[in-house]
């Protein structure tokens, strides 16, 4: 056989090839969603700037003579990111290699993907140097949550999914409270990356910031709520819906017990508030998921297609 002739399509069956991409893009937003835990953990234990050179620590790839427990944080921080980030080049390798097995925007996608982790790679230097700036470390947050997104995004529109055709406007509820988790989880960086509680219990300073998160929560909450009730209420929704949309409204009940907990503590116990802000994105995820399925749901002919 030529060279000509070779097709890789040929190497895989179409089926397996998805599955195995949609099992690769999972296992990377899995391992984001431990990243931004992991970066929180960094922040409340102010190991932010333990190492102070980028991309190294200390001038070495392992600072053994340093390590210490926010050196490691940091450092195994750094670690897990630039796996990540080889991840998402193989994930766009892959995904171009049997783009005649996949939809057509799924390498488009992954390509979005690695140009959001390549620049969450630029922020994560600059929080570095330049002092871990509020706006920056803000940055660094919003664009690990949208990665984190696009990720669970691919994943869910590539995996096997055959909707019943109820979801009705709940798909929009599901953009809807989506997108106030989001930007709800936004402030909540803004908050936490000007130690804005601190500053408003310690010096009444920053009151107004750690206000807007507090007043923040009610638009997402009524938003989760009415999907939740709403989906409650339609009949015949698919089994997995069901699940998420149950999971969602659990972690909703968490988030706020968390975030109560952390401001009656007034941020003393550091796993809580590392809890809080990994819940956070968790619920983000489980939304995200239920939105892009329930959108798939609605749209027989694309399925078809795809």
């Amino acid at each position: 056989m030529s060279d000509s002739s070779f097709n890789p399509s040929t190497l895989v069956r179409p089926a397996a090839a998805r599955s195995w991409i949609t099992r690769l893009v999972f296992a990377l937003a899995i391992s984001t969603l431990f990243l931004m835990a992991l970066g929180s953990a960094t922040r409340v234990m102010n190991a932010g700037l333990s190492c102070p050179d980028w991309p190294l620590c200390y001038g070495e790839f392992v600072p053994r003579a340093q390590m210490n427990l926010e050196v490691f944080l940091e450092w195994f921080h750094r670690l897990i990111a630039t796996s990540i980030g080889f991840g998402a080049i193989a994930l766009v390798a892959v995904a171009w290699w049997f783009r005649q097995d996949l939809p057509k925007w799924t390498p488009w996608a992954t390509v979005f993907a690695l140009f959001l982790v390549v620049f969450q790679g630029v922020l994560g230097g600059l929080t570095v140097t330049e002092l871990l700036r509020f706006d920056i470390v803000t940055a660094h947050l919003g664009t690990g949550l949208l990665f984190f997104s696009t990720l669970l995004a691919i994943a869910t529109s590539l995996m096997p999914y055959q909707g019943t055709g109820t979801v009705g406007k709940l798909r929009w509820f599901g953009v809807a409270a989506t997108g106030f988790v989001y930007f709800q989880s936004i402030l909540g960086g803004l908050v936490s990356s000007q130690w804005a509680l601190h500053q408003c219990f310690g010096q009444s300073q920053l009151c107004s910031v750690m206000n807007s998160h507090i007043a923040g929560i009610v638009p997402p909450t009524i938003a989760v709520l009415s999907l939740v009730i709403l989906a409650w209420r339609t009949p015949a929704l698919h089994p997995l819906l069901r699940r998420l949309i149950n999971v969602a409204g659990l972690l909703l009940v968490l988030q706020l017990t968390l975030g109560v907990a952390t401001f009656k503590l007034r941020l003393q116990v550091e796993p809580l508030t590392v809890a809080h802000q990994a819940t956070g994105a968790a619920l983000l995820g489980t939304l995200l998921v239920f939105t892009v399925l329930a959108l798939r749901d609605s749209t027989p002919a694309l399925e078809a297609e795809a």
